[in-house]
């Protein structure tokens, strides 16, 4: 297992957006922009139950995620390639300290009528970095 530098959990912690890549059915790439953190070991992300991302991880678990620095993008950035595991607990509570953190909002405004919410924990094999090793 890789592990993030403190800088590289910062960027993570910081009100920067990543860009994650799950694989298709086909094994082609799926990207998708997403609201990030981490616990200092692993990235995390939300999702709902449903969407592509979260479908494609149930299937094959490998993804990549990358961030870069919001204030400064040609600052450098850190990719994340490793193992996704989806868990339900506490799904909602992270959404809405999501919200918070990105759009100052105490409860996540977009959630929908039945909307089951999850967590997606990355588990780091390998990380790239530029700017932020």
């Amino acid at each position: 297992m890789a592990k993030l530098s403190e800088r590289q959990a910062e960027l993570f912690r910081g009100k920067n957006w990543g860009t994650v890549v799950t694989l298709r059915k086909d094994g082609s790439p799926h990207s998708t922009p997403v609201w990030v953190d981490t616990d200092g070991e692993r990235v995390i992300f939300n999702t709902a139950v449903g969407r592509a991302k979260e479908r494609h991880i149930r299937r094959d678990p490998r993804v990549a995620i990358t961030v870069l620095p919001a204030e400064d993008q040609q600052g450098g950035y850190v990719t994340v390639y490793g193992t996704a595991e989806i868990s339900d607990e506490g799904a909602f509570d992270e959404i809405d300290r999501l919200a918070q953190k990105y759009i100052g909002q105490e409860k996540y405004p977009y959630l929908q009528p039945g909307e089951q919410r999850v967590n997606v924990l990355i588990t780091p094999e390998r990380i790239d970095a530029q700017g932020f090793e």
